[in-house]
């Protein structure tokens, strides 16, 4: 996972195949792709209102450094985080990059 926490994503990464997908999985503990394996998501869970929006914050930053931005579902407790890379219709390395940096945030270290 070392490896995805200092990537940078690249806008022209082609869609990971079935081998590549499960290795990169395997490293993202709590992220689950969809039924069809075109996305990847975790919910991420907090003591309250003020701590999830400090973790979307901080996800904000990820996706303005990285240029890729994920779907999220934020409630007064938790925050659902999906990402895919909707310009290849499934999923990159990009989505493991960024789904990795977001799991490394302190603010998601109690969820």
């Amino acid at each position: 996972m070392n490896d995805l926490l200092l990537a940078q994503c690249d806008p022209k990464a082609p869609l990971m195949d079935a081998d590549t997908r499960t290795r990169v999985l395997a490293a993202l503990p709590g992220w689950q792709p969809d039924p069809e394996n075109k996305l990847i998501a975790r919910r991420f869970g907090f003591a309250n209102f003020y701590q999830t929006m400090a973790f979307v914050d901080a996800v904000a930053e990820i996706a303005h450094a990285q240029d890729h931005h994920p779907e999220m579902l934020v409630g007064y407790d938790a925050c659902t985080v999906s990402y895919s890379t909707h310009s290849r219709g499934g999923l990159t390395l990009n989505d493991a990059i960024c789904a990795a940096q977001v799991s490394a945030l302190p603010e998601a270290s109690g969820t």
